[in-house]
């Protein structure tokens, strides 16, 4: 599912204290920087392949850069884990998972998948928002957030978490009828361990989660953005 911009990039912009604290801040600036990186080329990569006219496919374009800066994502859960972050370990990591089991386990793993409306949906959805998210993180740890910045953290989300959801449902779908077709990753019985794994029934399952997580996961986003872009209240005196 599309990554929500609900995870802080550190626990502030305050100096560290500490020698520990330098590394951990150093550190984090340079992951958000090269994220930024990351999905800026896979942004370039995306616009170049419809302004070109290569002989690639749109994922055979993007599929280094993808697996890549998406995969690195999972120091994210480290990070919200060991408290380098103020994010939950547990929201962190099924936010990660979930997009790591798109690129992975239907992108990397079927044809079809690659072929679609699915993946440019995806793609222009996860770009722009990882972009934005990923900038607020860096100038979070290095001054101070601008506002327009701020501003399209909390609000590109409305138009690009639907894409971004979208997307992926297709690519899913794409991918449960090739795998069903055609039996793979799929173990049947009988076999000498008794074990029976049907992969397309997991891809099923996969978009059934959609249906109760996609509103709660979008609403809440209208709450953090309530929060972050209304003004502050005035003491009372």
């Amino acid at each position: 599912m599309s990554k929500l911009s609900v995870a802080s990039g550190s626990k502030g912009n305050q100096p560290p204290s500490s020698a520990k604290a330098h590394l951990q801040h150093g550190y984090l600036v340079v992951y958000n920087a090269v994220q930024t990186i990351g999905w800026s080329l896979i942004f370039y990569q995306l616009i170049s392949f419809y302004l070109g006219n290569g002989n690639k496919t749109l994922y055979d374009t993007v599929r280094c850069a993808l697996n890549v800066f998406q995969n690195a994502a999972i120091l994210e859960v480290i990070h919200a884990a060991t408290g380098m972050i103020r994010s939950s370990a547990v929201m962190t990591a099924f936010q990660v998972a979930s997009r790591v089991a798109v690129v992975c386990g239907v992108l990397l793993a079927t044809n079809s998948a690659r072929t679609g409306l699915g993946l440019p949906l995806a793609l222009i959805a996860w770009s722009v928002t990882e972009i934005i998210r990923y900038s607020n993180y860096t100038f979070n740890l290095v001054s101070t957030v601008p506002y327009f910045l701020k501003y399209l953290r909390y609000t590109t989300f409305i138009v690009l978490y639907p894409i971004g959801v979208t997307g992926e449902l297709l690519c899913i779908w794409a991918a449960q009828k090739e795998v069903g077709d055609g039996r793979l990753y799929t173990i049947d019985m009988p076999n000498k361990y008794n074990f029976i794994f049907n992969y397309q029934l997991l891809l099923w399952f996969m978009m059934l989660l959609y249906i109760p997580l996609f509103p709660q996961l979008y609403m809440y986003m209208f709450g953090q953005r309530r929060k972050a872009l209304s003004p502050p209240k005035e003491k009372s005196t």
